[in-house]
């Protein structure tokens, strides 16, 4: 899953960016409304944070920009301790959801994985296609109760592949939300990452739908 973070202060923003990391995300990052509107309106991300009392464009401006172009990703905003007022702009704006200042990192993860599922129309957060489920909370993986130990970029693909159940996604697609916009991105290594996780997985769990991309084999 990829997230877009951004935030001003850079002692939290680099508090936030590794516990991201730590917990599976690529991150993107900015520190002020320009430069995140920028990213947010030219990329594709899982989800993004995005803390209110930015420089050069706040980030009411911000959502409200990216609400008007159609720009659907989920939001979580970080407001002032007992600032009421923002938490409304924020969601009158378009936020999902809204975190005050300050806050555990485990519940921005908690919430940002309840925004992931809902966006694709998922409730639990146990994903499960036959003997694979992949625990969001975790980040375990099983087939038929037995333990899977996977790369972090093989989990990445794995679970943005069960997030979208029977769903052809493009090389393209992986590419975008599995690298961050610095990376060198390459397609072919999508292939590679796919090639080794059907090794460690139920034959025909990953279909090739050809000229389109992969899908999770609903007999799975």
């Amino acid at each position: 899953m990829r997230a877009l973070l951004i935030e001003d202060d850079p002692t939290l923003r680099a508090q936030l960016r590794a516990g991201l990391e730590e917990a599976g995300y690529v991150v993107d990052e900015a520190d002020n409304g320009r430069d995140g509107h920028h990213l947010g309106a030219t990329e594709s991300f899982d989800a993004v944070v995005l803390d209110l009392g930015l420089p050069v464009l706040d980030g009411i401006s911000v959502l409200k920009r990216w609400r008007e172009a159609a720009v659907t990703v989920p939001v979580v905003i970080l407001t002032a301790r007992d600032s009421w007022h923002e938490k409304v702009a924020g969601i009158d704006a378009g936020a999902d959801d809204y975190l005050a200042k300050p806050f555990h990192m485990e519940e921005l993860l908690a919430r940002l994985r309840a925004l992931i599922r809902r966006a694709q129309g998922l409730a639990s957060p146990l994903l499960q296609m036959g003997a694979l489920t992949l625990d969001t909370r975790s980040g375990r993986v099983t087939v038929n109760g037995q333990p899977v130990t996977l790369t972090s970029h093989e989990f990445r693909l794995l679970s943005y592949l069960m997030h979208r159940p029977g769903s052809v996604v493009s090389r393209t697609e992986l590419t975008e939300h599995l690298y961050a916009q610095d990376f060198d991105r390459d397609s072919n290594t999508i292939e590679v990452f796919v090639g080794r996780l059907r090794r460690k997985l139920p034959p025909e769990t990953i279909e090739t739908v050809r000229g389109m991309g992969y899908r999770l084999a609903q007999q799975a």
